[in-house]
């Protein structure tokens, strides 16, 4: 859709003025703080890692997890990067924006190093040093071909989920959200298999040794191996330490973007993946073929009602036997010994009591 004569010279004011006064800081910061001294192509090949996918699709439950890693530092989420991502596509999109951008010699070098410097501002800053950056952002994977052509040595993961969940998810929840209708599997669904199409696509043409799909019940059914494959991808040594996300995680660790702190501020969050199971409607469901045809393509059956997402790994199944000895516990301490001691009680009284 093609912006109003209002919103080009919005554009082009932002672009003209707006993009450089981004390096400014950049040259004072680089000044003040040695560790953070890089040089402008050494800034931009470092070796980032993105992370993205469809909202409730596991990117917070992703980034708690590095984040538990000593060498990588992700932080809250922090939505403005998206934001000069869509800013910079309308430029792109837009002939009359860009022609006169070039004409003046600030399209498209200077606003991609612009971009790229305001990229790397948002991303070094907003935490404490670390050996590896991320950011994750959900719909950053929609740019994520640019992306890689402004970090070429980025490294993406993509969260991939079945749609059914997650849209079951956004309804009973009631999330409002960007463009989800909480009152519609239908609709909701359509907005999942457009824009996670369009992430797909850019994955795979990124290639396996740029891109990496991680789905989200694999991780959590089998989050040893899973996460031993991402962190071989990311050329990272693995860390037990991601396994046990909850322990290095409190609420002042996520921003007001990322709505899953309930869930992930706990272990591996299993009963997720079922709980949609029944919950979708039944014209929706004879339909599914046609309104979620990514499901196919990403390895789910759209036919199947109550999909087996496969076997947990043994640390999984460890966890859920310490879960139900806790569960036994409580149910011991506050069921039957109660019960027990009123018995006793009730006997005592009797025993004592004047014939």
């Amino acid at each position: 859709m093609r912006t109003s004569p209002a919103g080009r010279l919005l554009l082009t004011c932002i672009c003209s003025f707006v993009f450089p006064l981004f390096l400014l800081p950049i040259l004072e910061y680089n000044s003040e703080h040695d560790e953070m001294k890089f040089d402008f192509h050494d800034r931009r090949n470092m070796e980032l890692i993105f992370i993205g996918g469809m909202h409730r699709s596991g990117t917070t439950l992703m980034r708690t997890m590095l984040d538990a890693h000593d060498d990588i530092r992700c932080g809250p989420e922090i939505a403005v990067i998206t934001d000069v991502l869509f800013l910079r596509e309308e430029i792109s999109n837009d002939p009359v924006i860009a022609s006169y951008l070039s004409n003046i010699d600030v399209y498209p070098e200077i606003t991609d190093n612009a971009v790229a410097q305001f990229i790397l501002e948002v991303i070094i800053r907003h935490g404490p040093p670390a050996i590896r950056y991320c950011n994750k952002d959900p719909f950053q994977m929609k740019y994520s071909k640019y992306l890689h052509n402004l970090f070429p040595n980025a490294k993406f993961v993509l969260m991939i989920r079945d749609g059914r969940a997650m849209t079951h998810s956004i309804i009973s929840r009631k999330l409002k959200i960007w463009k989800y209708n909480i009152d519609s599997y239908r609709e909701t669904l359509s907005i999942w298999n457009e824009n996670i199409e369009i992430m797909y696509k850019q994955c795979i043409e990124l290639g396996d040794k740029t891109c990496l799909l991680v789905h989200y019940e694999q991780l959590i059914l089998q989050p040893v191996s899973t996460t031993k494959k991402l962190f071989k991808f990311m050329g990272i040594p693995w860390s037990s330490a991601v396994l046990h996300h909850e322990k290095y995680t409190n609420e002042s660790d996520f921003s007001t973007a990322e709505v899953s702190t309930d869930q992930v501020s706990k272990p591996l969050y299993l009963a997720g993946l079922t709980q949609w199971f029944g919950n979708i409607p039944e014209d929706v469901e004879k339909d599914m073929m046609k309104i979620a045809p990514m499901l196919s393509v990403l390895g789910y059956n759209p036919e199947d009602k109550t999909p087996n997402y496969g076997e947990p790994d043994e640390f999984v199944k460890a966890k859920v036997i310490v879960f139900l000895f806790l569960l036994f516990s409580l149910y011991i301490h506050f069921c039957i010994i109660p019960i027990f001691l009123v018995s006793i009680l009730k006997k005592s009284s009797s025993f004592f009591s004047p014939v």
